[in-house]
């Protein structure tokens, strides 16, 4: 099951996001290794919102990522959310859907 984690970013975040970026980057590639980030990052032009796709059983997966996360506990991140994505396209997707086919319940 595919979810994302998505951060509303504080105005000041490419200013101050230096002196906890290694702690954070060592947090998110842990993440990754475990097999649950699949891929992550921010938001360009303008740098307001970072999204982290999740590939894992639970929505307390990402949950207590954000709450473990420097940017999230320093203030770098004034407000996140977790949300279930139902992937239907593409090599990773959950559930993958085909025309013409009806998916099972």
């Amino acid at each position: 099951m595919h979810y994302l984690l998505m951060y509303d970013l504080a105005p000041d975040y490419l200013a101050r996001r230096g002196e906890f970026r290694d702690e954070h980057l060592a947090l998110a590639w842990q993440a990754q290794e475990r097999g649950e980030i699949v891929i992550a990052g921010a938001l360009a032009e303008p740098s307001d919102m970072a999204v982290l796709l999740f590939e894992c059983d639970s929505p307390e997966i990402p949950a207590r990522f954000a709450k473990a996360d420097p940017y999230v506990v320093h203030g770098l991140v004034t407000a996140y959310r977790v949300r279930q994505w139902n992937t239907v396209v593409g090599a990773q997707a959950s559930t993958p859907l085909r025309p013409g086919v009806t998916p099972q319940k």
